[in-house]
């Protein structure tokens, strides 16, 4: 099976299986205008190729000396750069930083069985943390339990000498209802790093012509979200205005553990909804997870300004919680 070219311990590992040698390199503090953010990796393979980035090119040439250097030795070791402001300019930066990498050699200073068990939470899109003692050099793989705020921030980083390396599943939308200002949005989600997909029993609306390259389901939406598996890094957004469609959405929703729900409609309309939601049993607390009207208050007129409000409220919802 060949490694999603992202998923860059996949192809560490593939690489070392191979018996071609590998090493990672990871990302682990930064300081000023550096050019990739913490958590970011680059594989290099012991034949020199690699895949991935930690500098957009400014450092990648020393970083593979050092890690087939790593190779050799079987040591890990952490690596620290300037960035010029002309190498900083050269991959469209205003100014200069400095980031420190961790470069580790894969069945040496990774061992194999660890990367592995990596490799397999993240492609069953299980939330992990790797984490490294900077001291001793232990390793181990963290839950959701042990990091919840560096999880929901998406945030890899140092806790005193430990590096955590956050690991999430994808980021998922479904879009309830193809309505207008459902084209625009599933089209800033993509650009946000979102799956989207649009669940509307009406195919007229949820059409390939309307939402081309969108994934798009048919079935009534209780049934579609039970099957999309909303998890902690899934958004539910309902824009259909019509209870048949919507409040079967937004009931699965609410017994599910997404990080956002948010609900098209007047401040007439949501009170009418929640009504009906508590004639159905679910509290104050449960109703108090919906956004509604949905999105940030920014005088959206147009579907497409709506659209924005939207995805900025998501992106506010993940962020800061």
């Amino acid at each position: 099976m060949t490694p999603d070219l992202n998923d860059i311990p996949a192809i560490a590992l593939d690489w070392h299986q191979k018996g071609t040698g590998a090493a990672i390199a990871t990302v682990v503090e930064t300081w000023g205008s550096a050019p990739r953010p913490v958590g970011s990796q680059l594989a290099i393979s012991g034949e020199g190729d690699i895949m991935g980035s930690v500098s957009g090119g400014c450092v990648e040439a020393a970083v593979v000396v050092e890690a087939i250097d790593a190779l050799d030795d079987g040591k890990p070791r952490i690596l620290e750069y300037g960035v010029s402001d002309d190498e900083a300019f050269a991959v469209g930066l205003a100014c200069g930083g400095t980031i420190r990498v961790m470069v580790e050699p894969v069945g040496k200073a990774i061992p194999e069985d660890l990367l592995a068990d990596l490799v397999a939470r993240r492609g069953s899109a299980a939330p992990v943390a790797y984490v490294v003692n900077t001291l001793d050099w232990s390793r181990h793989l963290g839950s959701l339990e042990d990091h919840p705020e560096r999880f929901r921030s998406d945030k890899s980083g140092f806790d005193e000498e430990v590096f955590v390396g956050i690991h999430n599943p994808p980021l998922r939308m479904a879009v309830i209802g193809g309505a207008h200002i459902a084209q625009p949005l599933v089209d800033m989600a993509r650009a946000c790093g979102f799956a989207p997909v649009v669940i509307d029993p009406r195919e007229t609306f949820a059409s390939p012509a309307r939402f081309p390259g969108t994934p798009l389901v048919h079935d009534w939406p209780d049934e579609a979200l039970e099957a999309f598996g909303l998890d902690t890094r899934s958004a539910v957004v309902t824009l259909t205005h019509d209870p048949k469609i919507d409040d079967p959405a937004i009931t699965q929703a609410l017994k599910s553990d997404c990080f956002y729900l948010g609900c098209l409609g007047s401040t007439r309309t949501h009170a009418k909804r929640v009504a009906r939601l508590e004639e159905q049993g679910f509290s104050p607390k449960d109703i108090a997870r919906i956004h509604a009207p949905v999105g940030l208050d920014i005088g959206s007129k147009s579907p497409a300004e709506i659209a924005v409000s939207i995805m900025a409220q998501i992106i506010q919802s993940l962020r800061q919680g």
